[in-house]
């Protein structure tokens, strides 16, 4: 190779590696921004969902004028209790609105927790944009299993049985996790 030509295959080569940089930069950034979930606690924290690394997290995806609330409540207790000692973290997540006409604040919530016995923390996501979106939850009332790294474990858990006992299944897919 002659030697005017090593120079410009040189310039060639570091910007051809400067855009690969650059591509896998922004990659890298958009699947973070992507993989993130975080949610809105009623005390005003954010709470990403995905990242509880090493923990098996459950989300009861739900909202205060379901029908089937009380049972969904009632499951969420039976699973709270029976993995309290395991390494399972446990969030409601209300898809209540806060801006539409039949409004539910955070202190309808809480007195909605309380009227459940749900005693997990609530989050809010109010337009859906996590659980609907990012999570796959295609109808509220559902469960969504994280696996351990964060990932979505499987389908969610949805459209209840009022009859049936759902914590069943939920737990044989938090087992296999464990």
């Amino acid at each position: 190779m002659s030697a005017e030509l090593a120079p410009s295959r040189n310039r060639k080569m570091k910007r051809l590696n400067l855009y690969i940089g650059i591509l896998g930069l922004t990659a890298a950034l958009a699947a973070t921004a992507f993989g993130q979930a975080s949610l809105r606690s009623l005390d005003g924290r954010s709470v990403d969902v995905t990242a509880q690394r090493g923990k098996v997290v459950v989300l009861v995806v739900g909202a205060s004028w379901l029908p089937l609330s009380e049972k969904q409540a009632s499951i969420t207790n039976t699973l709270v209790k029976k993995y309290a000692s395991k390494p399972v973290v446990f969030y409601f997540v209300a898809t209540d609105p806060e801006t539409s006409r039949n409004a539910v604040g955070d202190a309808e919530l809480r007195q909605f927790a309380v009227k459940n016995k749900i005693s997990i923390p609530m989050l809010r996501d109010p337009d859906g944009s996590v659980v609907m979106s990012k999570l796959r939850v295609e109808q509220v009332p559902s469960f969504v299993i994280l696996d351990k790294t964060g990932a979505v474990a499987g389908e969610p858990f949805g459209g209840l049985d009022p009859k049936g006992d759902t914590s069943l299944p939920i737990s044989k897919a938090i087992d296999k996790l464990l």
